[in-house]
């Protein structure tokens, strides 16, 4: 358990102390943010704030897990390198995305089919890489099962696990994506999830199978859910250390390079922990945000009238008057209630097995 505390404490202090840097640095070049003409009028005061602060996280995150194998002399697992596979790989999309927006000044960054390919590429190779690698008792860190709480009993193969799990990361990515615009509001919701996915890892690890004395069926078949604990506490630690500067007003935006960075993240630790369909309960945040544009579009499609003043769905309470921290902590809190139902059903799977 030393490894979860070392990697989160490790990323908290980086994240907190390098970003202030980072600042520095994007602001002496003039990479700040593109504000559109269409949003909220409150958020013009904006334009110009460093962005493409997800660097500092990742980097957080990434140093603090290898820093962690190093002090406690644990070798990295397939898993968790998966994961901050995923991670990097679509923090490195995005940060392409915001390098293009702020630096060569085009206001839509990556065009829509360069940005898929990125997507597409990190996405379908670590879905691919996910169903290698089985340690001494045959398991890999992904099932071609799909999961809740645990995996059924069914297998839907490797073509269909492949698709399902792009789908799966790619939807995070883009539901944290359209999370991230209020200050601190998708940093605060994913130190929640993150921390709740350091508690699976952790439960997981203590009621794995492998240190079953007899067969029971409440014991996980997970290849490193202990690691998984450990990238996730690096995850949580370096995004509470960001959200001190990202928290309103904020000092810098993640940018892509950080949403998209975070949702892979979340989707990479659902799937190797087997809880798949229980990130839509856990990411509740992201996905009724998500479902707010897909109702705002689909409705301005089939009737020409819009059912909100503006999506994604935090804006829409913008416009009627709601101060940006009343959205955002009314938002964290409908985030916690989330977190805690998804938790509590995770363990009301382990007590009925």
């Amino acid at each position: 358990m030393k490894q979860i505390l070392f990697s989160g404490m490790i990323g908290l202090i980086l994240s907190l102390l390098g970003t202030p840097a980072l600042i520095k640095v994007l602001a002496k070049h003039g990479y700040g943010q593109y504000i559109r003409d269409d949003g909220p009028k409150a958020h013009h005061s904006k334009k110009g704030t460093p962005t493409m602060g997800g660097i500092a996280f990742i980097l957080a995150t990434l140093i603090a897990y290898f820093a962690t194998k190093a002090i406690t002399g644990e070798s990295p697992t397939a898993s968790g390198l998966l994961v901050l596979f995923l991670t990097a790989g679509l923090g490195l999309v995005g940060f392409l995305d915001d390098y293009i927006k702020v630096v060569k000044r085009r206001s839509l960054g990556l065009r829509a089919k360069a940005k898929l390919a990125g997507q597409s590429i990190v996405g379908l190779g670590f879905a691919i890489l996910a169903m290698q690698f089985p340690d001494d008792r045959g398991l890999n860190p992904a099932s071609q099962s799909l999961s809740f709480v645990r995996d059924f009993k069914w297998a839907i193969g490797p073509v269909l696990f492949v698709i399902f799990a792009y789908f799966m990361i790619a939807a995070m990515s883009n539901g944290v994506n359209l999370t991230d615009g209020l200050d601190g509001l998708a940093t605060g919701a994913s130190v929640m999830v993150f921390g709740a996915y350091t508690f699976i890892g952790i439960w997981e690890h203590t009621q794995s199978c492998a240190y079953a004395i007899t067969a029971t069926a409440n014991c996980y078949d997970i290849r490193d859910p202990l690691d998984l604990a450990v990238v996730a506490s690096a995850l949580m630690g370096s995004c509470f250390g960001f959200l001190w500067w990202n928290t309103s007003p904020a000092k810098i935006f993640m940018g892509d390079t950080g949403s998209l960075a975070l949702g892979g993240a979340l989707a990479g630790l659902a799937i190797c922990s087997r809880t798949e369909l229980l990130l839509a309960l856990l990411g509740g945040l992201y996905v009724i945000i998500t479902l707010s544009v897909i109702i705002q579009v689909g409705s301005f499609r089939m009737t020409g009238k819009r059912v909100f003043k503006m999506a994604p769905l935090q804006h829409h309470f913008e416009l009627k008057g709601w101060t940006e921290v009343l959205i955002v902590v009314r938002f964290w809190i409908i985030q916690g209630l989330c977190v805690a139902v998804g938790l509590g059903l995770f363990y009301a799977g382990w007590v009925t097995g």
